[in-house]
């Protein structure tokens, strides 16, 4: 599936990027990152997926490496926001927990090409860039130690060492876009749920029915 095919909710991939050439731009881009890597991919290759010449690429973005950045913000923007959506709304740490595990989790299914972009091309970002987005990280590492320090505090959850136990639900949650197929037998859904099971039993939270 490329990234012009994935889904995000009822919003077209990549609606915010405007004007259009630039959000083919992106598309196609965000294709060939994944596809061959960054380092491996020339502004020559994006332009061509993207129906342009190599000219036009440089009228909205001044190097292939600020296209990169535009990506990784918009997806590590939206990641976020939907970790802190889980974590504000109702219920208790384990409820709320297991909500951010399967929505963060279906977001990384749906759009598993940007996905991969996102999240394991990181070390391409130049120093500014990469610490705007090391910061967005450690946001996203807040909001779910949070929720997993309230469960413990609250009797909750079993969970010794909170720091750790964050990272590898994150890791956990990360890794499905690395993995995951559109054609398999699993739907993101299905695979949310699996995930927020397998959380919960990994933070020892009481089974609720």
């Amino acid at each position: 599936m490329s990234t012009a095919e994935e889904t995000d909710g009822d919003s077209a991939p990549w609606a915010e990027v405007t004007p259009e050439a630039a959000r083919r731009l992106l598309v196609a881009a965000v294709d060939a990152f994944a596809e061959r890597g960054y380092h491996a991919t020339t502004t020559r290759d994006i332009a061509g997926r993207a129906g342009m010449s190599p000219a036009a690429l440089y009228i909205h973005y001044k190097t292939k490496e600020e296209l990169l950045h535009r990506i990784s913000r918009i997806g590590h923007d939206r990641a976020l926001s939907v970790l802190e959506a889980a974590a504000d709304g109702g219920g208790t740490a384990a409820e709320r927990l297991a909500e951010a595990v399967r929505s963060f989790v279906r977001w990384h299914a749906e759009r598993h090409t940007t996905a991969r972009v996102v999240q394991y091309e990181l070390d391409a970002l130049g120093e500014e860039h990469r610490t705007e987005i090391v910061e967005l990280r450690r946001r996203s590492d807040a909001v779910v130690r949070r929720i997993i320090g309230e469960g413990v505090r609250a009797g909750e959850f079993d969970v010794p060492d909170v720091p750790g136990t964050t990272l590898a639900v994150l890791s956990l949650c990360i890794d499905v876009a690395r993995w995951f197929n559109a054609q398999g037998s699993r739907t993101p859904d299905e695979v949310g749920e699996l995930y927020a099971d397998l959380v919960l039993r990994m933070v020892a939270a009481e089974r609720r029915k």
